[in-house]
């Protein structure tokens, strides 16, 4: 396999409400440090060293954001920063990606994935997805990668594995039975229990071949504005952009991998975090007494199981906790974030009905 043929398309878009006050349009969630020396999207390109080419990393993201990856990134090939036309949800959006890169190199293999995780074992990711590079050049599959659950987590997807294939390969895979959207927390414990679950870690792996057939066969609308781009039959952007504003928002998960049959799982056997809240967040904070995280010192009281982030540390203010259980506290200059820890997942509802100025 010719490593030039390898090819990443880092997904960059998205607006990380679910970490306001920290976290906003201008600066998501992906530009942010937080509790690491170098922000989520520098340790995502820094992980496909080794395994794609530098010249053939593409970020797909949004208009606003551009300047941001310039500004975490500055080594990065600004060429190689793809906007995409308007938000519609990972289906065109991909697609779009896909097609840009097809215009490169019609025989490339791709593994897409997020720009806001964290896996800190590089070599095992990296051996992983070399051998589903191999496995996607055999056959139009549609590889998607899944995390072995450690708890019922009502926030993610799951994915259900069905027989393995003797893939000769180092890293095993498996028939896709079926996807399952994020569960309810007791549905979630029953897929625990029956062990063939997998988290849907939302990385891909193709070919352009591969993806541009299931495309034709599970999505045509889809299958032809990834021709028309790939092939430059757009005689200007403004005609493919009004072509991408005709797409239906769709995930990629509904369009194309759960009606597809060429879809396989590979599980992955390294540490992954999304970090998709300041629940998950917080186990990279300190534990103190009482189960409490905090990024400073506090004082506390009858209090257990609360979470503390200041990212005003240069001039600190001292928060004390008294009577008060799983709450989540964020301090920013401007704002102060106060809920209760189970109802982090509304904070994208919160983040609707704020004043502009501070989105």
């Amino acid at each position: 396999m010719m490593a030039s043929n390898n090819y990443a398309l880092i997904l960059s878009g998205g607006s990380g409400t679910r970490f306001w006050p920290v976290s906003r349009k201008q600066k998501p969630k992906q530009f942010l440090s937080l509790f690491f020396e170098r922000t989520l999207l520098e340790q995502t390109i820094n992980r496909l060293q080794g395994v794609v080419p530098a010249e053939n990393i593409y970020i797909l993201t949004n208009p606003t954001q551009v300047e941001q990856i310039l500004a975490v990134a500055p080594q990065f090939n600004q060429a190689n920063i793809l906007v995409e036309p308007s938000k519609r949800d990972t289906a065109p959006a991909i697609s779009y990606g896909m097609a840009k890169i097809a215009q490169i190199n019609a025989e490339a293999n791709v593994v897409v994935l997020p720009s806001d995780q964290l896996i800190d074992d590089h070599e095992a990711f990296s051996s992983l997805i070399q051998d589903a590079f191999s496995l996607a050049q055999r056959d139009d599959y549609l590889i998607t990668l899944g995390v072995k659950p450690t708890w019922a987590c009502s926030s993610y997807g799951y994915i259900e594995r069905g027989d393995s294939l003797d893939t000769g390969l180092d890293s095993q895979a498996h028939q896709v039975l079926r996807f399952r959207e994020k569960p309810a927390t007791e549905l979630a414990e029953k897929f625990i229990q029956l062990g063939r679950f997998s988290w849907n870690a939302g990385i891909f792996v193709w070919s352009v071949a591969g993806f541009a057939t299931n495309l034709k066969q599970h999505a045509p609308a889809l299958a032809k504005f990834f021709t028309g781009v790939a092939n430059s039959e757009f005689d200007s952007d403004d005609a493919c952009h009004a072509q991408f504003e005709e797409l239906e928002a769709l995930s990629i998960d509904y369009a194309l991998m759960e009606r597809s049959t060429k879809v396989l799982v590979m599980e992955v056997d390294f540490s992954w975090d999304d970090i998709g809240s300041w629940i998950s967040a917080a186990e990279y904070l300190p534990l103190l007494a009482d189960e409490n995280r905090s990024n400073q010192n506090i004082t506390t009281l009858d209090a257990r199981g609360n979470i503390v982030f200041d990212s005003v540390l240069d001039q600190p203010k001292h928060v004390a906790l008294l009577g008060v259980d799983d709450l989540v506290i964020v301090r920013t200059p401007d704002a102060l974030l106060v809920a209760n820890k189970h109802q982090v997942e509304q904070i994208k509802k919160l983040v609707d009905l704020l004043p502009a100025d501070l989105l």
